[in-house]
């Protein structure tokens, strides 16, 4: 992984020497530091990669949007389909009943 920032450890380790610690400690804390930075910040390239990421998800998103509209599509056409069956049936039910009532009305 690449260096996330800049970090002058020759600068910081010639402060808190000044500031009392030993060369050693300091080295140290100066170590840990950059560690803890390279670890927990995100550099261009991660925000680049993660980036990348997102648009191929949101591409993936928009074709499976585009597929269940396709889907809903074709399940509103058969809706269409299985109402105009139903109404023919239901318009030939009544049909056979108006004529077997009339049927009946006339042998009475």
């Amino acid at each position: 992984m690449s260096e996330a920032i800049a970090f002058d450890t020759h600068r910081f380790v010639k402060r808190l020497t000044e500031s009392g610690f030993t060369e050693r400690q300091a080295e140290t804390l100066a170590e840990e530091h950059v560690a803890l930075l390279n670890a927990n910040l995100a550099t261009k390239a991660d925000i680049a990669a993660i980036h990348a990421d997102i648009v191929r998800v949101e591409a993936g998103v928009e074709t499976l949007r585009q597929a269940t509209r396709a889907d809903i599509a074709k399940v509103e056409a058969k809706i269409e389909s299985v109402k105009v069956d139903l109404l023919k049936w239901m318009f030939g039910a009544l049909i056979a009943q108006g004529g077997l009532i009339v049927a009946l009305v006339k042998l009475l």
